[in-house]
C-alpha cells in the first residue's frame, strides 16, 4: 500500500460534525491540517510526511511522542482496572502517584487534588483558596485577583481571573474579580530571560488592597511565565514582590503552572526555577506527557489541614470530578515521572537553554520581527501585523512552516515555540531555520 493509499483509509470523508475548539472552523475545513501519528520529535500527516514538532503538541508532550514506557503503562492498566471512582472509594495507585508527585514539588506541598485539565485545576485551586479562607475564619475574603493577558483555562473561574478579552467578552463572569496590569513592556524588546525592569508592577496588588481592603481578597493567581498570551517572562523581582505583598496581607498566591511545570523551564516547577514559593500550584499538560488527560493542584499542608481538620464531620470540600485520579491517567503519570527522572529530562532542558536562546534570538534579524522573548525551552517571536489584517501574517507563517515540515503555534501576531524537551541542538537549528525561511518569504 502506498502512502497515498494508506492516507485514503485515514482521511475523514466529512469534517462537518466536529466543532473544533479555538479554531477558525471555516478556514480549517477548507484547508485542513491533519495529523495521523507521532513518534519522538515528529508528527506525521496521513500522507506520511514528517513534521518536526515545535510546540510539544500544545505545550504538553515534554518527553516526546508515543514513548514506550508510557504506552505500556497505559495498556497494562487498561487490562487491570479500567475505572475506579474517587468519591468515598479509591484505588491504591492514586495514593502512590500523589506521593510521587509531591516529591517533585517544593517543600511543604504535601497534598494534591486531581482533575482532568488545566481549566479544572484552576477552578479547583480557586475553590480551595476560598474554602481555606472560610476555614480560618476569613469568610469575607471572596475577591479573586488575576492579571491582564493571563490565561487560566476556559472554566468560568478561569476566564474570570484570566485577562484575554476574546475569551471573556461573550460569557458571564464571576463577580468580585479584579486584574493587575500585565508585564509585557515593548521598551524591553529582545530581552533574554527575565526582563530587568518591571518589578514595581506587582504593586498593583497593593493598590487593590488599598481600594477594597485586605479582608476582602482571598487569592491572586498568575502564570509565573505567561504562555498563551505570547510567552511573557516575569520581570526580575516581580514574583518576589508579589509574594511579599501576599504575605503582608494574608492573601494566597496561586501559580498557574499548567505550562511551566515538568521541565519546561529546566526544573520541576517554575517556583523552583525562579525561587519563589506560592501557596497553590496548578499543573496539567506535562503531568502525563499528554497521553491521558489529567491535572493536579499542589496544596501546602497548612491549607489542606485548615480545610480538612477545620470542617465538621463529613465531606470537607464539596468539589471533585468523575474522573479524578482515573486509573489510566495515574498509570500514565507514574510512567511519565519515571521517564523524566530516568532520562534527566529537566536537567537536559536546562543544559539546552543557552543553545535555544541563541537560536531563537537569531530570528531578531529576520523580516517583520519586532521582539523575541525566551525563558527555559520556550520562545515568543512577535511579528509586525499586516495593516488591516491582524494575525494574518502569522497564520501564513504557520502554514508555510507546516508545508515545509515544521509544526509551530501562533497566537495573534506572536509565534510561540515550545518543543518537546528531547529536542537536539541540530533539531533546534532546523526548527528555527524553518521559521526564519518562512519569515523571509511572507509578505
Amino acid at each position: 500500500m502506498t502512502p497515498l493509499d494508506e492516507a485514503a483509509t485515514i482521511l475523514p470523508n466529512d469534517l462537518s460534525a466536529f466543532w473544533m475548539p479555538f479554531t477558525d472552523n471555516r478556514a480549517f475545513k477548507a484547508k485542513p491540517r491533519l495529523l495521523a501519528r507521532a513518534k519522538d520529535m515528529h508528527y506525521f500527516t496521513p500522507e506520511g510526511r514528517a513534521l518536526l514538532d515545535g510546540t510539544a503538541g500544545l505545550w504538553c508532550v515534554n518527553a516526546g511522542h508515543t514513548r514506550a514506557p508510557i504506552v505500556e503503562a497505559i495498556r497494562k492498566e487498561a487490562g487491570e482496572l479500567d475505572y475506579a471512582p474517587s468519591f468515598q472509594l479509591a484505588h491504591p495507585k492514586a495514593f502512590e502517584f500523589a506521593r510521587q508527585l509531591t516529591g517533585l514539588l517544593p517543600e511543604g506541598f504535601d497534598h494534591v487534588f486531581f482533575g482532568n485539565s488545566g481549566s479544572e485545576a484552576v477552578d479547583s485551586a480557586l475553590k480551595i483558596a476560598l474554602a481555606y479562607q472560610r476555614a480560618i475564619g476569613q469568610g469575607t475574603r471572596t475577591r479573586l485577583i488575576g492579571r491582564e493577558k493571563g490565561y487560566h483555562g476556559v472554566g468560568f473561574g478561569g476566564i474570570s481571573v484570566g485577562g484575554l478579552p476574546n475569551n471573556r467578552r461573550a460569557f458571564a463572569l464571576l463577580p468580585g474579580v479584579d486584574h493587575m496590569r500585565h508585564t509585557l513592556d515593548p521598551a524591553q524588546a529582545f530581552s533574554r530571560g527575565l526582563p530587568p525592569r518591571g518589578a514595581e508592577l506587582a504593586d498593583d496588588l497593593q493598590r487593590m488592597v488599598d481600594l477594597h481592603g485586605a479582608d476582602t481578597i482571598a487569592a491572586v493567581i498568575v502564570e509565573p511565565m505567561a504562555g498563551s498570551a505570547g510567552v511573557i517572562p516575569p520581570p526580575k523581582g516581580y514574583l518576589e514582590r508579589l509574594r511579599q505583598i501576599c504575605d503582608r496581607h494574608g492573601i494566597l498566591l496561586i501559580f498557574d503552572e499548567v505550562i511551566t511545570a515538568f521541565g519546561r523551564l529546566g526544573a520541576a516547577t517554575a517556583a523552583e526555577r525562579l525561587g519563589v514559593m506560592p501557596d497553590l500550584i496548578t499543573m496539567a499538560k506535562g503531568l502525563t506527557n499528554a497521553a491521558v488527560p489529567m491535572s493536579a493542584v499542589g496544596v501546602k499542608s497548612e491549607i489542606y489541614d485548615a480545610v480538612v481538620d477545620g470542617s465538621p464531620a463529613g465531606i470537607e470540600l464539596f468539589h471533585g470530578y468523575t474522573y479524578s485520579a482515573h486509573p489510566l491517567a495515574v498509570a500514565a503519570g507514574r510512567a511519565t515521572l519515571d521517564l523524566y527522572a530516568a532520562e534527566g529530562i529537566f536537567q537536559r532542558a536546562a543544559a539546552l537553554e543557552p543553545h535555544w536562546e541563541a537560536a531563537v534570538h537569531s530570528l531578531g534579524q529576520a523580516r517583520h520581527v519586532t521582539d523575541v522573548r525566551n525563558l527555559g525551552i520556550v520562545a515568543g517571536i512577535d511579528i509586525a501585523p499586516r495593516e488591516g489584517a491582524p494575525g494574518k501574517r502569522a497564520a501564513e507563517v504557520m502554514q508555510m512552516c507546516f508545508d515545509a515540515g515544521a509544526l509551530i503555534r501562533v497566537t495573534g501576531d506572536t509565534i510561540a515555540l515550545s518543543p518537546p524537551l528531547i529536542i537536539s541542538e541540530a533539531q533546534i537549528d532546523e526548527l528555527i531555520g524553518r521559521v526564519g525561511e518562512a519569515l523571509q518569504r511572507v509578505d
